[in-house]
């Protein structure tokens, strides 16, 4: 009998992947590098542009207290996803990325990811529920996460799939939970946001980006839709 030859798996194995990845759904930018469409300011009409500027391809928050601050939310709702970016936070600096963000409630009170310097930010020293990566001040990001310092780019990404999420950093998942489990009502009655009515649940919701005052740049914002979990 002649011998099977070795290339039949090996061109049935680049098919099937080729497959799969035609599979995948697309990346599709939120924010195209030049320009602020597709953003506005929460719960408002217009963008604020005198809080947010464009810079070298990055949506950056000039730095700013009182009516400066504004936060921008995306013009589209997103429920099952993933999101990913690059972000540079300024020395002893602090902002994050809300997800799961509605405007129903009173202010920009939403899951977040959190996004500071863990080095010098005073919020930081308070302890891991608050340092980059976070799912601010409900669970904790790991000591050991390969975080970059301050002016430095990190790479992030958020998925929320069914009732699963996952916070990702440079490369590694950093932390995962169940929206509505036990564990996650649990640590919700232990953080700040424990009398918001349906934090930890899931819903629809817009993306978030959070000017907390401080210089901090966004870059290479996307999002993909992925289908339910089963």
């Amino acid at each position: 009998m002649r011998p099977r030859s070795r290339l039949v798996p090996a061109l049935l194995f680049l098919l099937a992947t080729d497959a799969a990845r035609a599979e995948e759904p697309a990346w599709v930018p939120l924010f195209d590098g030049k320009t602020t469409a597709g953003w506005r300011a929460f719960k408002k009409e217009s963008f604020p542009s005198d809080a947010w500027k464009v810079v070298d391809g990055c949506l950056a928050a000039v730095p700013g207290e009182g009516a400066h601050r504004q936060d921008i939310v995306t013009a589209e709702a997103f429920t099952d996803f993933e999101l990913r970016f690059t972000w540079r936070i300024s020395p002893s600096g602090n902002s994050g990325v809300k997800y799961l963000v509605t405007e129903e409630r009173a202010g920009p009170v939403a899951h977040e990811y959190q996004v500071v310097d863990d080095e010098a930010n005073p919020d930081a020293q308070v302890g891991p529920k608050r340092t980059t990566a976070a799912f601010y001040d409900v669970l904790p990001a790991p000591a050991d996460k390969a975080w970059k310092p301050a002016g430095q780019r990190n790479e992030s990404r958020i998925v929320v799939r069914g009732r699963h999420v996952e916070h990702w950093l440079n490369g590694a998942k950093v932390l995962e939970y169940d929206l509505g489990s036990e564990p996650l009502r649990a640590a919700v009655a232990q953080s700040k946001f424990k009398n918001v009515d349906g934090f930890g649940e899931k819903i629809p919701g817009r993306i978030l980006l959070q000017h907390h005052g401080d210089a901090v740049a966004f870059c290479a914002v996307e999002i993909r839709t992925l289908a339910p979990a089963d």
